[in-house]
């Protein structure tokens, strides 16, 4: 026998900590590889964590609703040996299961040492937190996230050069022994002291919840954003939509949305106009080849992003079928990590809510997002005559380190002009 750990996977895209929802397992509980041992939860997507070993669960490493950091030990397995007297080793999984592909250490290796996890380093260093001054309550001592932001939360921030506790943990990389005071963008992330009175109610803050709000704020802090909007005259579009609605759905078996028409043409501008189809990486911008389009899809309590993939390569019912499959596996939890990564631009369907104008957040590390708004009759001068049309607005923010006005007016214009012609001449949907 031998002691393996496991630890938080990464299940996605730029995502660098995990929530544990529920313990599937328990100590003492026997299981095979494969099978799952947790639900986790990220701001990108719910997914079970199956185990990499054969074998007996010694420990659980964290509690329901715990966030723990990728590479952050999960819980300790007694594994099964071979036949050939080794120990089961890392589990080569199929695609399918590439989420239970876990990370390990062997057995007997010196914990003692803990690092700070990347979550409690970024928490410490935009509040300025001594972490040589925090108590953690981890296993054996180790400082984690929920401990910083019960310090925040309680407004007894310990400052480096307010006290001389000796240091607990010995940090295996190099942290700064003082600290700068917070930048006015972190004073404004630290929690708010709000009253409240009798018949208020509060609502605590789900892990994927909290995990939305620091990617859009990371989101709206370092990229520098901006906007720009064009009206589009959709008539003929739902004049054509409308007229195979009806007979797409009876063939088919799902709806013939509006949205795929948009979505469809985004990726044809994109086609023509590959700058916008980039991402800023620091010292070089980065034009992706593949055209993947993110959608953005609402549950109740949260916000997800899946990807359709060659998005430029599917016809109008290839889109169609995509948009609805992502959005069932969406709401009924069956999404995939592997189906929210490798998005290169984001189309928000904000007219689904009767939104008429809205300016969206860049879904990170893309360079802009679309925001399609509602149809809506509005009386338009043709020449010297008012007509009633159904129009449409069309938001984009944009990340101006990598995009600037000219080329994203122009890939505007493509849009709307691809939009404008759509018929039963000129738009197949097969």
């Amino acid at each position: 026998m031998a002691i393996e750990q496991m630890k938080m996977p990464q299940l996605g895209e730029s995502v660098t900590e995990g929530t544990i929802s529920k313990w599937l397992v328990k100590p003492g509980d026997h299981v095979n590889k494969y099978d799952p041992i947790a639900e986790v939860m990220t701001d990108k997507v719910n997914a079970e964590v199956p185990s990499s070993f054969s074998g007996v669960i010694i420990e659980l490493m964290a509690e329901e609703d715990q966030t723990l950091g990728v590479g952050e030990v999960i819980c300790s397995i007694e594994v099964e040996r071979t036949n050939s007297g080794e120990a089961g080793g890392k589990v080569s999984l199929p695609p399918e299961k590439n989420i239970a592909i876990l990370s390990h250490s062997t057995a007997g290796t010196d914990r003692s040492k803990a690092r700070y996890s990347p979550a409690v380093l970024k928490i410490s260093q935009e509040h300025g937190i001594d972490l040589n001054q925090v108590e953690g309550t981890g296993r054996e001592g180790r400082i984690t996230r929920k401990d910083l932001l019960k310090l925040i939360e309680s407004g007894n921030i310990p400052r480096a050069g307010a006290g001389n506790a000796e240091q607990k943990i010995e940090a295996k990389q190099e942290i700064p022994v003082s600290y700068e005071a917070p930048s006015a963008a972190s004073a404004e992330a630290q929690p708010a002291v709000v009253p409240t009175v009798a018949g208020d109610v509060e609502i605590p803050v789900t892990g994927i919840r909290r995990a939305i709000a620091a990617n859009m704020l990371r989101s709206k802090q370092e990229i520098p954003h901006a906007w720009t909007m064009v009206e589009v005259d959709a008539t003929n579009l739902v004049a054509y939509r409308d007229s195979l609605k009806t007979e797409f759905k009876q063939k088919e078996g799902y709806n013939l949305t509006y949205f795929a028409f948009f979505v469809k043409a985004v990726a044809q501008a994109l086609k023509d106009f590959p700058q916008i189809n980039s991402m800023w990486a620091g010292d070089k911008i980065i034009q992706k080849k593949d055209i993947n389009i993110s959608i953005a899809v609402a549950t109740e309590d949260a916000l997800f992003v899946p990807v359709i993939k060659n998005a430029d390569e599917k016809s109008i019912k290839g889109v169609a079928r995509e948009i609805h499959e992502l959005a069932n596996k969406v709401r009924s939890g069956k999404l995939k990590p592997d189906e929210m990564q490798g998005g290169t631009f984001t189309v928000n369907n904000t007219g689904s809510f009767g939104s008429v104008q809205s300016m969206g957040i860049i879904n990170y590390p893309q360079a802009a997002i679309l925001q399609v708004e509602s149809i809506v009759k509005r009386p338009v001068i043709i020449g010297d005559m008012i007509a009633i049309r159904n129009m449409v607005n069309l938001c984009m923010s944009l990340d101006h380190r990598v995009l600037d006005g000219l080329v994203c007016g122009r890939f505007l214009a493509r849009v709307k002009e691809i939009i404008e012609n759509m018929s039963s001449a000129n738009t197949p949907i097969y």
